[in-house]
């Protein structure tokens, strides 16, 4: 070896003409190019990697890819540093910073490590126990205590450098790894015409096969799978994308795949690259093809540094030409573990197999024997010996073992630097399970395999539980070609494979004294949860794996279990008698690993992190001087003063051009929401408090919303398009809001309605054209259809042309005047505004904005949801409980309505209120009172929602939730303000101009 543990040939993946520097944890290294940060650090002679959560062990590589749980790193400085990578998935280059975690001051010398010196009395479900005493230590003692505890890895610093982006596309058939399978499977579904997609985390397609033996049409199955990357690549009809992790499948197959482009190559970040890429799939069929994890072994202390899976150990000296050590042990419960075997011992490390079952035979290892090789068959390891600290593996014991034996009667010892082991393999279900798949426990396998699922979703190879690569291969094409709608399944290529024998499952491997507690056989790593805490837990109660999952914390690393569920489950299974199906298995959630928080927010950073959105009109907005205000994401003109003007002023002026002549407000910022489908009224009469499948085609109906408590969330005027198409209008800020809402429903609750949701809010500009001239106004545009009162009475809708411009005419009001809101596609906005001002020009006609809006809809006593509600407040609070219909059997919120408290005799109602001094503007959000006192606190009684000064009036008006306040006519609040004073106003109707409604029918 030129280095301590760096051989002197081999590495597949390496280019040894290419060196490159590097640091760790400031010292600084030298690779290859194609070393990841795990294979460098360990040619260089380094174990040690990180420290574990709990007790501050020492702890080296594990795995070979990402079910790395242990080799977490950060990697970069400032702002790109990035935390809680796994080092085996790393690739160097020249001047990476990476950094070990979870230590301090060092990494050999960690003072954290003082707890493992306590582990007796900080077990699994330690912390529901302490913490508790006495009470005032938890603010300033425990608390603190635990925050500085808590989390792995240090955020980055400063703002993010790099940019990312997102993209969304379809496909005819996703395929999820590209091992042998998922080659396989790919290159069927293209030769049929498909659209595939084919996505792996490595660096370099082919899986497993570079560590596998065998071959097919008589190449390696490296150079075969080589090979068939090539023919992908060159294919038209073929995606394929490397260094990226399917993170996460949700229903009718929408699936969320993590592209790294530029992390291992800083000259592409350099060029303007995105560093990284969040695809949004949406596959016609997908096709898993992700093959297999290897289990560890839970014996003790079997999470010294230079303890790895055999597949990781073959893999650092088959793909970087690096040895674990000079001589080690492997310890199995398989014929795939010996594999390694013959790796290591081709490669020159002394190897000693310990094999638990009876007897090792077959052909793998009958060939270990033939090169020489030792095998301890039935017998276990039963204790692992370290260095000083733990920091290395010096020797290990050896026993004898026959299955169901609870305790060690004779060790040997042998030397070792390194240990190899294989408990089996699990396939890997992570995103079968994420949307609802279904998994049956398999009793060869001795590990749960994919069952049945909902979505067109196939498992294929180690995958499937199929671990014989002929029928691994003859799975994966029949896959390809069927699900791409072939008739003709795919040739399948001649293979030789070495047989193997049965395993047997090893979830304990016992020791002698106080380890055979199994308090030093880790089971998930990360989390230091031990066979011994897994037990704890059962004798306490937790007898749910769930409930155990939570209490201990098993499963609930970064790596979600990948090589500790099912050994957790073997463990609770043999401690309770039960079956590991009886036992059930935890819950897969995505991501499968964690991606970037820049990935998930794309471009939507800086000034596009909130989009300011403007209207078709917004540049004649602003060259009309006027002044902006926030509603929502939107800017929309809040009044337009003229020269000499100020605010108020300028307000009064429009709201008077509106009551006696006519304005125009651009009201394009509604929300417009188009649902449509058979099913469409019957939706609308159970999202909305009244009735929409009576309204007429051509017909306004106005209608509120309810949350499940029965509070009102939003309010607007529906419009019936036709007898399945409806047009909602919303609030302009709960648009999204009410959109997505609708889709909750429709994907959640009610999933037979045949009904579409379409957002169409920025597809129209709407304007109000209001006042007691605004048919004169339209009349002059040439319009193709009746605006007399007859023809198109108020709460009515006519489609059709003004002059050139395609519109909807919508008779309906939100100032108590004469008032269409006229749409017209966005792209004639600006022009059929325009084309307006200059009709209305003769009749004195003036653009106002949301605040004079909002005066006159005051005056009518209209309701704005957020002004006149709170979030507690309900239609009956504020009055309309006409519009809560008693016909319907059941919408939203109905059953809420009928609580005690919210039919209370105490509940705040809306009313109307006249100050005694009509100059007097009382601020929104005042305080009435019950009594006035000196100073507060005082018993509030209600408060101001709305309050502004009518120009139309001459003085000033106001709303408010008071209690019991329409039982209060007449009677006279207080309401005392900063400064001690006290303002004194008159309960009234909330209506305050045109009760009788003459202006709105003419």
């Amino acid at each position: 070896m030129s280095k301590p543990y760096r051989l002197g040939s081999g590495g597949r993946l390496l280019d040894r003409t290419r060196k490159v520097t590097f640091s760790f944890d400031g010292r600084q290294l030298t690779g290859f190019a194609g070393d990841t940060v795990a294979s460098a650090v360990l040619a260089s002679g380094q174990r040690v990697f990180g420290r574990s959560f709990k007790y501050h062990r020492p702890r080296g590589v594990v795995g070979l890819g990402s079910e790395e749980m242990n080799a977490l790193i950060g990697v970069g400085e400032g702002a790109r540093h990035e935390p809680n990578l796994r080092a085996t998935q790393i690739e160097i280059h020249d001047g990476l910073s990476a950094v070990s975690q979870n230590r301090w001051p060092s990494l050999t010398f960690d003072i954290g490590a003082v707890n493992n010196t306590f582990s007796r009395f900080i077990p699994g479900g330690f912390y529901y126990k302490t913490f508790m005493w006495p009470a005032s230590f938890w603010k300033h003692v425990y608390e603190p205590f635990i925050r500085r505890a808590a989390g792995l890895g240090k955020a980055p610093e400063g703002r993010d450098p790099d940019r990312y982006e997102q993209i969304h596309v379809h496909c005819d058939v996703l395929v999820v790894g590209a091992g042998v399978a998922g080659l396989a499977a790919a290159e069927a579904a293209a030769a049929a015409g498909s659209r595939v997609i084919i996505a792996d985390e490595n660096p370099c397609f082919g899986g497993l096969a570079d560590i596998s033996g065998g071959t097919i049409d008589g190449l390696s199955q490296a150079d075969w799978a080589a090979a068939r990357a090539r023919k992908l690549a060159a294919a038209d009809n073929v995606h394929v994308l490397n260094r990226t992790t399917v993170v996460g499948h949700w229903h009718h197959n929408f699936v969320m795949l993590f592209e790294r482009l530029a992390d291992h190559d800083p000259a592409l970040l350099k060029s303007g690259a995105p560093r990284h890429r969040l695809w949004k799939v949406r596959a016609h069929q997908v096709i898993l093809a992700t093959g297999a994890i290897e289990r560890p072994i839970a014996f003790a202390n079997n999470d010294r540094p230079g303890i790895m899976l055999a597949s990781a150990a073959r893999g650092m000296v088959e793909r970087y030409g690096v040895a674990p050590g000079a001589a080690g042990v492997l310890f199995t419960n398989n014929d795939d573990a010996y594999q390694t075997a013959l790796v290591l011992k081709a490669a020159g490390v002394g190897v000693r197999v310990v094999d638990a079952r009876a007897r090792a035979e077959g052909p793998l290892p009958s060939k270990a024997r033939d090169q020489g090789i030792q095998i301890d068959s039935g017998s276990v390891v039963s204790a692992v010996n370290s260095s000083f600290g733990g920091l290395s593996v010096t020797d290990v014991k050896i026993a004898s073992y026959r299955k169901g034996q609870g305790r060690v009667v004779r060790e040997t010892r042998a030397a070792c630097d390194f240990i190899a082991m294989s408990g089996g393999w699990n396939p890997a279900l992570h995103l079968w399970c994420h949307n609802g798949g279904k998994i049956r426990f398999d009793e060869q396998l001795q590990s749960y395999r994919p069952d049945r699922h909902a979505d067109r979703i196939t498992a294929v190879g180690a995958a499937n539980g199929v671990f014989s690569l002929p029928q691994s291969l003859e799975e994966a094409y029949a896959a390809g070609s069927r699900l791409a709608g072939s008739g003709n399944v795919h040739a399948v290529p001649a293979v030789v494979q070495a047989s193997q024998h049965a395993m047997e499952p090893l979830w304990f491997a016992p020791a002698t004294g106080k380890y055979n507690e199994g308090n030093k056989h880790f089971i998930d790593y990360q989390n230091d949860v031990t066979a011994a805490d897994l037990e704890l837990a059962q004798r306490e109660g937790y007898e749910s794996v769930e409930h155990t999952k939570r209490y201990t914390t098993f499963g609930m690393a970064t790596d979600q279990g990948k090589t500790s569920n099912l050994n957790g489950l073997g463990v609770l299974s043999e401690a309770t008698g039960k079956s590991i199906p009886e036992i059930g298995v935890t819950t897969f959630r995505p991501p499968y690993t964690p991606f970037s928080f820049g990935s998930m927010a794309g471009v939507l950073t800086r000034d596009l992190f909130l989009p300011i959105r403007r209207t078709a009109i917004f540049d004649w907005h602003v060259g009309q001087a006027a002044v902006f205000e926030p509603v929502g994401q939107w800017r929309r003109a809040y009044t337009y003063p003229k020269s000499g003007e100020d605010k108020h002023a300028s307000i009064a002026r429009e709201i008077l051009s509106v009551r006696n002549k006519v304005g125009l407000l651009d009201a394009s910022t509604l929300g417009k929401i188009e649902v449509k489908g058979p099913d469409a009224a019957e939706f609308l009469d159970r999202m909305y408090t009244n009735l929409f499948s009576t309204l007429k085609v051509g017909k306004c109906r106005y209608g509120l919303m309810m949350n499940e408590l029965g509070f009102l969330t939003d309010d607007g005027v529906t419009v019936r398009l036709a007898d399945d198409h409806f047009l909602l209008h919303t609030t302009s800020g709960g648009a999204d809001r009410i959109a997505a809402w609708l889709e909750e429903w429709l994907q959640t609750e009610w999933t037979h309605y045949r009904v579409f949701v379409t957002p169409v809010t920025e597809q129209w500009s709407q304007f109000a054209i209001a006042g007691p001239r605004a048919r004169d106004v339209l009349k002059k545009l040439d319009p193709s259809f009746d605006l007399s009162n007859e023809a198109l009475p108020h709460m009515s809708f006519v489609e059709g042309r003004l002059g050139a411009y395609p519109v909807r005419v919508f008779r309906i009001s939100f100032s108590g005047e004469l008032s269409y809101e006229v749409a017209t596609p966005s792209n004639f906005g600006l022009g059929l505004w325009k084309a307006i001002l200059e009709a209305g020009s003769e009749f004195g006609i003036e653009a106002y904005g949301t605040e004079a809006l909002h005066v006159l809809r005051a005056e009518k006593g209209y309701i704005v949801v957020g002004d006149e509600t709170d979030g507690t407040t309900t239609p009956i609070d504020v009055g309309l409980d006409g519009l809560v219909s008693k016909k319907k059997a059941d919408f939203i919120g109905k059953r809420s309505l009928e609580q005690s408290y919210l039919k209370g005799p105490n509940r705040k109602q809306l009313v109307g209120l006249l100050t005694e001094d009509p100059n007097e503007v009382l601020p929104d959000g005042a305080y009435a009172v019950r009594h006035v006192k000196d100073k507060p606190p005082m018993e509030m009684i209600g408060q101001v929602t709305s309050s502004y000064m009518s120009p139309t009036l001459g003085r000033s008006i106001a709303m408010a939730l008071i209690e019991n306040g329409r039982s209060r006519m007449g009677e006279t609040l207080s309401f005392p303000l900063p400064g001690g004073k006290v303002v004194r106003a008159k309960i009234t109707d909330t209506v305050f101009y045109d009760k009788e409604g003459a202006k709105l029918n003419v």
